[in-house]
């Protein structure tokens, strides 16, 4: 679950912020849209200065105006631009989290189970969109392995993407710090985790059995084009869309709707909302919905 720059979240470097001028910060404003899509409002102004002052002191470079030319003309392979994307955004997630929503999740992957039987296609494919450091979708993947039980007869796959590309390396290692699972129910940390020994007492690691499961990728949301060509059953996009503006809030919509089943979940976080851009999804629970089928979504307009 990717944030960028939250309000109100003490950052540890903002002591060490350098100044930025009205006009530096709305080069470095319209950069970070154009790259994200997150759109920075004057509230931001301190915690881009703490958290790019890092990229400048990296460089040498005593002033905001030299790392932007750096950015767009010394960078020819994109690789500072990156790290600059890296820099601006915050990383906030934990398993199972707002578990109302894996209650839903658990319910629609029984029904499909109970559809598909003996005969119909065992598939699940599923999008964790803004995955952070890898505990939503591993959740999800606890999730399916838990309500399908022998999972193996099932061709499961979950797409797992962020745009930070530190923070997937993390994800993709599914090793962390053992308070971080203390919230998991017990029986789900025994079957799902291995505690660490020697060097590494302290730590847990996802069991391979989920890891394989989940395939981790670089997707920033503002491309025109996303790496998913099968229909999917369910997509996680929590505490994303709030960091974006109105109108790329509605296109994700309606692109996240066009790769959903009919039948299909989306889920959103918590203070995220598709009020007037709901044509074509029913509310099912807080914050998540079902695409309906395509003779229910014509007959019913949207809110």
């Amino acid at each position: 679950m990717k944030t960028a720059l939250p309000t109100g979240v003490p950052d540890p470097d903002a002591h060490a912020a350098l100044s930025i001028t009205d006009a530096e910060f709305q080069r470095f404003r319209r950069l970070v849209h154009e790259q994200t899509g997150i759109a920075l409002n004057d509230s931001k102004r301190p915690l881009l200065c703490a958290r790019l002052g890092k990229r400048l002191r990296r460089w040498g470079y005593s002033t905001f105006s030299e790392y932007y030319a750096h950015l767009t003309e010394r960078d020819p392979r994109g690789e500072e631009l990156m790290r600059m994307v890296n820099a601006i955004t915050t990383n906030k997630t934990e398993f199972f989290r707002e578990g109302h929503h894996f209650d839903i999740l658990r319910a629609q992957v029984a029904a499909t189970a109970a559809r598909a039987g003996y005969e119909g296609p065992r598939t699940l494919r599923m999008w964790s969109a803004g995955c952070s450091s890898g505990e939503e979708p591993y959740s999800m993947a606890i999730t399916v392995l838990d309500t399908l039980g022998r999972a193996r007869s099932w061709d499961v796959r979950i797409l797992a993407s962020d745009i930070d590309t530190d923070i997937l390396a993390t994800a993709a290692a599914g090793v962390y710090a053992e308070e971080r699972v203390e919230a998991v129910p017990a029986e789900l940390r025994q079957r799902y985790f291995v505690r660490g020994r020697g060097a590494q007492s302290g730590f847990v690691r996802v069991r391979g059995e989920a890891r394989e499961l989940v395939t981790f990728r670089r997707i920033n949301l503002r491309d025109d084009v996303w790496p998913i060509r099968t229909p999917l059953d369910a997509i996680f996009c929590r505490n994303v869309l709030i960091y974006f503006d109105r109108d790329l809030q509605q296109c994700l919509a309606t692109r996240f709707l066009e790769l959903l089943k009919p039948g299909g979940l989306l889920f959103l976080g918590h203070s995220e909302s598709l009020v007037g851009m709901r044509a074509g999804l029913e509310h099912v629970g807080n914050t998540a919905y079902r695409k309906l089928p395509a003779e229910r979504a014509a007959a019913r307009p949207a809110p």
